[in-house]
């Protein structure tokens, strides 16, 4: 879980990052103008990427999971011991 946390917090300072490097760049320059319009369209499509590729993720790991505890599956043919009802200690 806890790599999880610093994974998206890596992933989120990278995309938040890397823009504003790009406009600090080009603020410096003389006589450079930033065309804000492209940098938002740019900004748009990194998110954009970055959702299919979460999603992508998420939807393969669903289908792994369905996948594997589904109940044809060899190792799944005899029931728990919770399922037969027998004591837990």
């Amino acid at each position: 879980m806890k790599s999880v946390m610093v994974l998206t917090a890596v992933t989120l300072s990278a995309l938040l990052v890397i823009p504003l490097v790009n406009l600090a760049a080009a603020a410096t320059g003389e006589k450079e103008y930033i065309k804000v319009r492209n940098e938002v369209w740019n900004l748009f499509f990194r998110m954009t990427t970055a959702a299919f590729v979460v999603g992508a993720v998420v939807s393969g790991t669903i289908i792994w999971l369905v996948w594997r505890f589904r109940e044809s599956h060899p190792k799944n043919k005899n029931p728990t011991k919770w399922e037969t009802g027998e004591e837990v200690h």
